[in-house]
């Protein structure tokens, strides 16, 4: 498959990354829901269940300056645990701030960032979680197989170094509490020190997503049916 290496600026270093055609399209989306306007918090429709969904309107001022700032970050948007978070507005919007940097500002490149979620995801059968970064995975150039292999409970057969070393990794952790020497090394060799402890950021930050969406019973959307069976 082609590749194209660009040079990327953060904190105002360049560095250069090869990305495949299905990684770049992943990339621009990112990189323009980041420069997209800011929605008014006014229009925003959040969802819930067990926790009725707020209107801006109805929130305490507390509530109001973390969706402000949830809808100033990169997401644009409030899907996923928010509704839930604005109970707890202080914790929330450090938590939402935290899930921005884990997300957005990661050492990982978005394909392997966007792997220790959905592992995280299909451990936690976390529903809505996965439907929707099922879709930035394989945006981000994931393999539609690795992808299918993870949503059934199963070892993904093929796969690249790196990928096979934050799979292990993830993995491991999740199911094990801890992970050996061999794995912690294959990961450091792949992603280097910063990127093992930005997987483990990531992965423990869709925990906590995972937590709440589940305790919730968080809706899917219209027509969307859930794709996960739980684990045996």
């Amino acid at each position: 498959m082609a590749r194209l290496t660009l040079a990327l600026r953060r904190d105002n270093v360049y560095s250069m990354r090869s990305y495949t055609i299905p990684a770049l399209i992943g990339l621009a989306t990112i990189l323009g829901a980041q420069q997209a306007a800011a929605p008014n918090p006014r229009d925003v429709v959040l969802a819930g269940d067990r926790f009725k969904p707020l209107k801006y309107d109805q929130m305490t001022p507390a509530q109001k300056t973390m969706i402000e700032n949830l809808l100033a970050g990169e997401r644009r948007g409030t899907g996923g645990p928010f509704n839930v978070l604005l109970r707890s507005p202080e914790i929330g919007d450090l938590a939402q701030k935290l899930g921005a940097g884990v997300r957005f500002h990661s050492s990982l490149p978005p394909k392997l960032n966007e792997l220790g979620i959905i592992v995280t995801a299909r451990y936690w059968t976390a529903q809505f979680e996965w439907n929707a970064h099922k879709r930035a995975a394989l945006a981000a150039g994931l393999d539609p197989a690795i992808v299918d292999a993870i949503a059934a409970g199963k070892r993904p057969v093929k796969m690249q170094p790196d990928e096979d070393a934050i799979y292990t990794f993830g993995t491991e952790l999740l199911r094990t509490k801890q992970v050996s020497d061999a794995t912690f090394q294959t990961a450091v060799k792949a992603v280097g020190e910063r990127g093992v402890v930005d997987l483990i950021s990531v992965m423990g930050y869709y925990q906590l997503v995972s937590m709440l969406l589940n305790v919730d019973r968080y809706p899917l959307g219209a027509g969307v049916q859930p794709e996960l069976k739980p684990l045996p």
